[in-house]
C-alpha cells in the first residue's frame, strides 16, 4: 500500500435547486445560470440531470477554513447568476414543491440514460452532497469502503434535508434518499474482497443492462472513477455551508480512522445488506429526531447516541487534522437547531404550513455565510 498522507484530501460537490422565487416550482434555466458564471466559478460548475439543477465542484483542499472559503464563494457565485435567470438557488435535496419540466439536457449519455430507464430518469430533481477523501491507493480506498458500510447510515442521518414533497411533508426526513432508491445502481456499498472484485462486479452489472457504464455506480460509498479519492454520496445536499462542513471532516475523519483499521489487519463487519439497507431506510426516515439503526452491536439506538459513538471513534484523527473544536461546535449547534428537515418542519409548524416561508429561510440559509 501506499504511505499514509501527512494530511488527507477533502473535495465536495454541492447540487442545487433552481425556484421559482413565487411559486417554489422549478424552473429550467440551469444553462442561463451556466452560461452567467465567470472565471473560477464558471470552471468549478457542472450541467446536471436536470435543467433545474446546478453542480457546484471546490478544489482540492487540506484544511476546513479553505473549504469552507470555497463553499460560500460557489454559493454565492451561483446564486447571483441564478437570480440574474430569474430564479432562487436553494440548497434542498428534493423538489418540494412541482417540477413541470422534466426533460433531460441534450447530452448523448442523459438521453442515453432516459431511454434505458423511462419513467425513473424523470422523476422530480433531487440534490446531493458528495465529499471527496484522497486515498490514491485503490486497493485501499476498496477496503476503507468496506469499513465505513456500518457508519454511513448515521452520516446520512446528519444530513437529512428534504422532507418535503409537492408541497407536503413525506413523513421522511430525506425524501430524497427515498426516490433516489428507484435506480437500480443506488443503494449501500457491497462489501468487496479486493479492487479485483469491485471490478469484477462492476463489469457484470454493466454487462446485465443495470448500468450503462462504470460512472452510474451510484453506492453511497465507492472508488472515485475520475480521482484518486473515496467518494462518499450518501447525504442529501446541506442548508448551509457550516454543516457541509460538519459532514466533510466527519467523513474524512471516518476515512483516516477506518484506513488505519485496514493497514493494522482488522477486518471490517460482515453484516447482511438487507441490514444495512434498512439502517439506511431508518436514517431517510427518522433523520436526527428518532433511533437509528446499530449495525455494529444490532438494535436501535438513539440517533444521538450513535453520532457520538461515530465522534468518539474518530476524535484521534479529527485532533491530528486540527477538526476537532470546529466538529464540536458545530454538532452543538445541531443539537440545539436540528437537521435541515427538522428546521424546515419547525417552520411548516409555526406558520400553519407555509410551504413558501420554508423555501425562503432555506434560501436564506443557502447563502448563510
Amino acid at each position: 500500500m501506499a504511505p499514509v498522507p501527512a494530511v488527507r484530501t477533502l473535495g465536495v460537490e454541492e447540487e442545487y435547486l433552481l425556484l421559482d422565487p413565487v411559486t417554489g416550482q422549478s424552473l429550467p434555466v440551469a444553462d442561463r445560470v451556466l452560461a452567467a458564471l465567470a472565471g473560477p466559478s464558471r470552471e468549478q460548475s457542472r450541467q446536471e440531470f436536470r435543467h433545474s439543477m446546478v453542480e457546484m465542484v471546490t478544489p482540492i483542499c487540506t484544511d476546513l477554513a479553505e473549504l469552507r472559503e470555497h463553499l460560500v464563494a460557489l454559493r454565492r457565485a451561483a446564486a447571483e447568476a441564478a437570480e440574474a435567470a430569474g430564479a432562487r438557488l436553494v440548497a434542498v435535496a428534493a423538489t418540494p414543491v412541482y417540477e413541470p419540466h422534466r426533460s433531460v439536457p441534450d447530452k448523448d449519455r442523459y438521453r442515453a440514460m432516459s431511454h434505458r430507464f423511462g419513467p425513473v430518469a424523470h422523476d422530480p430533481a433531487v440534490c446531493g452532497c458528495h465529499v471527496h477523501v484522497g486515498v490514491p491507493d485503490r486497493e485501499l480506498a476498496v477496503q476503507v469502503c468496506n469499513h465505513l458500510r456500518p457508519w454511513l447510515p448515521v452520516v446520512q442521518a446528519l444530513t437529512t434535508n428534504s422532507p418535503l414533497h409537492d408541497g407536503r411533508d413525506t413523513g421522511h426526513a430525506s425524501w430524497r434518499a427515498i426516490q433516489f432508491d428507484r435506480w437500480p445502481s443506488v443503494g449501500p456499498t457491497p462489501h468487496f474482497d479486493s479492487a479485483a472484485d469491485y471490478d469484477r462486479t462492476v463489469r457484470d452489472l454493466v454487462d446485465a443492462g443495470i448500468m450503462l457504464d462504470a460512472q452510474m455506480v451510484y453506492w453511497y460509498a465507492r472508488p472515485s472513477v475520475a480521482y484518486p479519492t473515496v467518494e462518499i454520496r450518501v447525504g442529501d445536499v446541506c442548508p448551509t455551508v457550516d454543516d457541509t462542513v460538519l459532514v466533510a471532516a466527519l467523513l474524512r475523519a471516518l476515512v483516516a480512522t477506518t484506513a488505519e483499521d485496514v493497514r493494522a489487519g482488522r477486518a471490517a463487519p460482515r453484516i447482511r445488506n438487507c441490514l444495512v439497507a434498512a439502517a439506511h431506510w431508518r436514517a431517510a426516515h427518522d433523520g436526527l429526531d428518532g433511533d437509528l439503526v446499530d449495525l455494529r452491536a444490532g438494535g436501535s439506538r438513539p440517533a444521538w447516541e450513535l453520532i457520538d459513538d461515530m465522534v468518539a471513534a474518530v476524535t484521534p484523527a479529527l485532533a491530528r487534522y486540527g477538526d476537532l473544536d470546529v466538529v464540536h461546535h458545530q454538532l452543538d449547534r445541531l443539537r440545539r437547531d436540528g437537521s435541515g428537515a427538522t428546521r424546515q418542519r419547525r417552520i411548516l409548524a409555526d406558520t400553519g404550513g407555509d410551504v413558501r416561508a420554508v423555501l425562503d429561510e432555506l434560501a436564506a440559509r443557502t447563502l448563510d455565510a
